[in-house]
């Protein structure tokens, strides 16, 4: 399998250890991996807010930090800055205003050619384009 970008969803169900984390696992079982998946900084920053808005318990928070730690973190590469703009650029051009979180994970996997992961459809228009994504429908169990 490809290098793997995981999205902030998939750090959310694997800290609730979601029947979603059940079916990510099934599919692509990022915690056996290799090389191991990547995680951008902006959903390290995004899954920590999240865990504090819902006030988690510890449980989760430790769950959280877990995956966080073991997960490679990449940081904003200035190769991604040209992939962010022609991303950012094509996607107002089709009709879509994405969220500047997703267009930062967008053009790191459009930079590594990693395969982003994701249970939500903000990057469908992309698929096969610019990126590879890999959907997981989370509402299938």
């Amino acid at each position: 399998m490809s290098l793997l970008l995981l999205d902030t969803n998939i750090l959310i169900h694997g800290a609730r250890r979601s029947d979603v984390w059940a079916q990510i696992v099934s599919l692509c079982d990022p915690m056996l991996a290799l090389p191991i998946p990547l995680v951008h900084i902006v959903s390290h920053g995004e899954s920590l807010s999240f865990a504090e808005q819902r006030s988690w318990g510890e449980e989760r928070r430790k769950q959280l930090t877990y995956l966080l730690g073991y997960f490679e973190m990449i940081t904003i590469d200035p190769l991604d800055l040209d992939s962010y703009a022609l991303l950012d650029s094509y996607s107002r051009r089709k009709g879509f205003r994405m969220g500047k979180n997703d267009l930062w994970i967008a053009a790191a996997a459009h930079t590594s050619g990693a395969t982003i992961v994701t249970t939500d459809r903000d990057f469908d228009h992309l698929d096969g384009k610019f990126l590879q994504r890999l959907w997981i429908d989370p509402t299938t169990p």
